[in-house]
């Protein structure tokens, strides 16, 4: 799991934690999902600005799971 201070809160990573659990490495998610290993890791690490949807959708695909599954986001809360 990898915290990603934002501009107005944070994301909380999890595609990581989730290959542990489902016990998929990287690599077998790279060719299910038909993308490249850097583009894992940069989903993985917080690297990434923009995501394509596409490449999430079948990451959500192959790991069964939904975005919110992967990726969290935690606003700041304001006064």
């Amino acid at each position: 799991m990898k915290k990603v201070e934002v501009e107005n809160g944070y994301y909380i990573l999890k595609l990581d934690d989730i290959l542990k659990q489902k016990k998929v490495s990287i690599n077998k998610l790279m060719q299910r999902a038909e993308t490249d290993y850097y583009a894992i890791q940069r989903i993985m690490t917080g690297e990434t600005t923009r995501y394509d949807i596409y490449v999430m959708a079948r990451i959500c695909n192959c790991l069964d799971c939904s975005l919110s599954d992967i990726i969290e986001y935690i606003p700041t809360k304001s006064a």
